[in-house]
């Protein structure tokens, strides 16, 4: 009997233990900058001003709104143009008669291949056409070239190269951006398009060029982009501005995408739907200028956050050394801000627990930050400990028993077991006594 009673009471005491240690405790993205207009006069319905470095944008305006991109189309037909002609400088493409045709009376920019209908031209030539002097005839005939006679299928090529992008708001119809409701366009995807065009071959050189002579010509090919064209740009020209595309219809207005270089930043600026008026301004030409020049003068690249500074403290549960670590960032975050930044425009909102429990390892993901400028999101960051910190099985095992001994759940188990127990004992008591009443009764009869 006293075996059995204590074999109960283990049950009950593992009962508690099981019960109270089961229970589950309760675990305790971009606009930029919107800085003032560069104190000038915007002419453009869309603007988009990227640090080239950083790829941060420093000033926006409707950059994600669908416009007509009239020769800024150019860009992507170079692309698949280059890409899809193994050898440029000596492969040479005879121009037809048919394709210069398709552009009769369209009021379309020439590059003067309707003089050379039979004659075959070097394709590097073909590529000067289309971004210098913005030819639709060398569009065409490139087109046709690469698309084996089916100028769809050149375009396919370019919406394909555009999914390939990630290019989510362009869609082509032809490879000249003559106007075409379905052919549409951003300044951000134009951003985007024209950055991965500059890592391609001649791209650069080609763009930037003001003047150049096809091979055998005696009259230059001039550029539409006055920004670059010291003789010829007038108020126009930037010193430090290099290529990229001009485009202009009725429908689209005056475009431009443009890069300025200066003191080691580089910018592009995409301006999109400056009025196309009598009164001779490019307002596409005048925004860019301004932007990339108010750029490269009032901004500059600044570190708001340090791998090597702490952002946040955090105290260790059963650390066998440290009580409380520093948290750092993962990566440096940097900016472009103004040269006459306030650092409390600057806010870094750490998002980390008050406690963590050890073991930690150098380079655990215990939180993170997100960086603000002026109220608007630069960038998120991990934080980390750089530091190793032991665990203290004693000073977890005592957690572990200070926590069960005062959990309510530990505290209804053992009143539970206590009633039990007086209960099984008042029983047990009570059999014991009648068997001693049994006894005495058998004794008497005796």
């Amino acid at each position: 009997m006293k075996k059995r009673i204590i074999r109960i009471f283990s049950y009950i005491c593992i009962f508690i233990l099981l019960f109270a240690c089961t229970i589950s405790a309760s675990a305790v993205s971009y606009d930029y900058f919107a800085w003032d207009e560069a104190e000038a006069k915007l002419y453009s319905d869309t603007i988009l001003l990227v640090n080239m470095d950083t790829g941060v944008p420093v000033f926006e305006k409707n950059s994600h709104e669908r416009r007509f991109p009239a020769s800024l189309t150019k860009i992507m037909t170079y692309i698949v143009a280059v890409e899809n002609i193994e050898d440029v400088e000596n492969t040479k493409v005879e121009i037809k008669q048919e394709v210069i045709d398709l552009l009769s009376g369209t009021g379309s920019s020439m590059s003067g291949l309707d003089y050379k209908i039979g004659e075959k031209v070097k394709a590097i030539d073909l590529l000067y056409c289309l971004m210098v002097s913005s030819g639709n005839d060398a569009a065409l005939v490139l087109a046709d070239y690469i698309g084996g006679g089916d100028i769809d299928l050149f375009v396919k090529a370019m919406n394909d190269k555009a999914k390939e992008l990630n290019l989510e708001d362009t869609n082509f119809v032809n490879p000249h951006g003559l106007h075409d409701p379905n052919h549409y366009s951003t300044a951000y995807d134009i951003y985007t398009m024209a950055s991965y065009a500059l890592t391609l071959p001649y791209f650069s050189e080609i763009t930037d060029t003001a003047t150049y002579y096809c091979e055998g010509d005696d009259y230059p090919l001039v550029t539409t982009n006055y920004l670059i064209d010291e003789n010829r740009g007038g108020e126009y020209y930037y010193t430090y501005a290099k290529g990229i595309k001009t485009g202009t219809t009725d429908e689209a207005g005056r475009c431009i995408a443009t890069t300025a270089v200066a003191d080691g930043y580089a910018y592009m600026c995409i301006c999109m739907g400056a009025p196309y008026d009598d009164s001779g301004i490019n307002g596409a030409m005048k925004d860019a200028r301004s932007l990339m020049r108010w750029a490269l003068l009032e901004l500059e690249f600044t570190r708001l956050v340090s791998v090597d500074t702490p952002v946040c403290e955090v105290d260790i549960n059963f650390s066998a050394g440290d009580e409380s670590i520093h948290l750092y960032p993962d990566k440096n975050v940097n900016s472009i801000l103004p040269k006459n930044y306030k650092t409390e425009d600057v806010e870094i909102n750490p998002n980390a627990p008050l406690t963590y429990d050890a073991p930690v390892k150098k380079g655990d993901v215990i939180g993170t930050a997100s960086v603000y400028y002026q109220n608007e999101l630069v960038q998120n960051v991990n934080l980390i400990a750089t530091e190793d910190v032991a665990k203290s099985d004693v000073a977890y095992t005592m957690h572990i028993l200070k926590n069960i001994l005062l959990s309510w759940q530990f505290w209804v188990a053992l009143i539970v077991a206590v009633i039990l127990l007086v209960v099984y004992f008042a029983l047990l008591s009570n059999v014991r006594q009648k068997k001693k009443q049994r006894r005495v009764k058998r004794h008497r009869r005796m």
